[in-house]
């Protein structure tokens, strides 16, 4: 414990270093001896005193924006020196809990920004009612609709509907963390802490594939790391690159799982004056060009089972272009696959060497592919009894929140609130500070969380005006957790609390 830490405002009277103390954090109630720490390895039994084991982040806000943020120099507690920046913004992020929820947040904290007096409410919430949702950039099958996701055995989710060029999957939930065995719920709970903080999962799919998930990197499925996602479906990348192929092919077929193209069917084709080859697809046309259900999803070309894209060609009708010589490029979405075929006497298409000719187009289509990434996004139900930090009229703060009178951000984070009752968050976990989430062994989720909003609202909503401090006090004195302060720069893709949705326009 450094000297920072022995500033406190109330210091507690000491018990016996021999006597366990018993924490009120969490619904768990651990007794901890001294020297050691709790269940959750967040709280521990220090010099006779429960003290929440990692610092306060402070987080550091450039002065005007689009100036380079300023920070903390390395990663050494905060020394006692104010940092030379205008903004500082005490997030949730080691700031202990309201739990059991009948007392005020543990930082309630007041600091005037452009004229504006703003109050920003901190605690760490435990969400029993949260999950993950996360986005895997890939065209290749990964499993079913609804298939159970799972980690070491158990059950944590399912997968969703896939979005345009990804899979997604739901993790987590509060059936997965309570309603089934012990063994699911505190599968379960690792599986969301590890993504939350950015560490890698292996994940399989009943009836799919495994994938390993970590947040902002590549997502490697049944041992492959893919590398980039796909341009557009089969049909987009013919009415993109059409006019890059004209004259230079006769025909180009795009192999997709969803909708595979071909040049001289679709409109973008026919617009630019392309002839028809008599090619044949197998598969269900939807419309001039486009045909479904090629193939079934998996692992191979355009995210079909395809390992010859020759497979999905019927025969060739030189009653409706065909002809020898005539020549064949077929591409996956990505670029990554791609053939080149000419018809012998026989109308059979047989592989030749890739011409230099086409090279420039295949490039052109993997250079629109953006590079394969995970995103994991935390979702979380914060219309409970954390509310009773803020306020002792709780749904006030729902309706402030709902009102857009109060901003809500998760370690300085902006999140997305979901429209309807309650407070349900969803915030990007690349936008946090690194650990920012936690656990109890209930088991749940501990995610920071703070609210801001004009000091004027906050006391109207019914907010602990007696509890208010200054950012510098904070700084000085610290909490009722006695753990030091430390300052981070505030990532550069995370504004400050946005004051055009707080400030007020002027009465007239």
């Amino acid at each position: 414990m450094n000297e920072l830490t022995e500033r406190f405002e109330v210091t507690p009277p000491k018990k016996p270093s021999d006597e366990k103390l018993r924490c009120d954090a969490c619904p768990v109630m651990c007794y901890i001896a001294e020297g050691r720490t709790g269940a959750c390895d967040r709280y521990g039994n220090f010099g006779g005193r429960i003290t929440r084991c990692d610092p306060v982040t402070i987080l550091e806000h450039a002065a005007e924006e689009g100036n380079a943020v300023v920070p903390f120099e390395g990663e050494a507690p905060w020394d006692g020196e104010l940092v030379n920046t205008k903004r500082r913004f005490v997030s949730a992020v080691g700031a202990g809990t309201t739990y059991p929820d009948y007392k005020p947040a543990p930082f309630i904290v007041s600091q005037e920004v452009e004229g504006v007096d703003l109050v920003t409410v901190v605690t760490e919430g435990i969400f029993s009612y949260c999950g993950v949702k996360v986005k895997i950039d890939t065209d290749r099958h990964l499993g079913p609709e609804a298939a159970t996701v799972r980690t070491n055995g158990e059950a944590v989710g399912h997968v969703t509907t896939a979005e345009y060029g990804s899979q997604m999957l739901s993790l987590g939930g509060v059936h997965h963390l309570t309603g089934g065995s012990k063994a699911e719920g505190r599968v379960t709970c690792q599986a969301m802490l590890d993504l939350c903080n950015k560490k890698p999962v292996e994940l399989t799919i009943d009836g799919g594939a495994s994938v390993i998930v970590q947040a902002g990197q590549p997502p490697v499925i049944d041992g492959t790391r893919e590398e980039r996602m796909r341009v557009g479906c089969g049909s987009a990348t013919i009415g993109m690159f059409a006019t890059q192929w004209k004259d230079l092919v006769d025909e180009v077929v795009v192999v997709d799982d969803h909708i595979t193209g071909v040049v001289s069917e679709h409109q973008a084709g026919k617009v630019i004056g392309w002839e028809d080859t008599g090619i044949k697809i197998i598969g269900r046309r939807s419309t001039p060009g486009r045909y479904f259900k090629v193939s079934e999803p998996g692992l191979g070309w355009g995210g079909t089972t395809i390992d010859d894209p020759l497979d999905i060609l019927g025969p060739f009708n030189e009653k409706k272009g065909a002809r020898p010589g005539l020549s064949l490029l077929m591409v996956s979405t990505t670029g990554e696959q791609f053939a080149y075929y000419e018809l012998d006497e026989a109308l059979q298409p047989v592989k030749k060497p890739f011409p230099e000719r086409l090279r420039k187009s295949v490039d052109l289509i993997e250079q629109n592919c953006e590079p394969a990434l995970c995103t994991v996004l935390f979702m979380g139900g914060a219309g409970g009894s954390l509310r009773a930090g803020v306020t002792e009229n709780p749904v006030n703060l729902t309706r402030s929140v709902q009102g857009l009178k109060t901003y809500v951000t998760v370690g300085g984070a902006p999140v997305y609130v979901w429209p309807g009752g309650g407070i349900t968050i969803m915030v990007d976990v690349m936008r946090t500070p690194e650990n920012a989430f936690g656990y109890v062994p209930t088991p749940a989720l501990v995610a920071p969380i703070e609210f801001t909003l004009r000091r004027e609202d906050y006391i109207r909503l019914g907010g602990y005006a007696d509890e208010i401090r200054s950012v510098e006090d904070v700084l000085e004195k610290g909490g009722e957790y006695f753990n030091p302060r430390e300052a981070r720069g505030a990532a550069l893709s995370n504004p400050w609390p946005p004051l055009q949705q707080l400030r007020r326009e002027p009465k007239r």
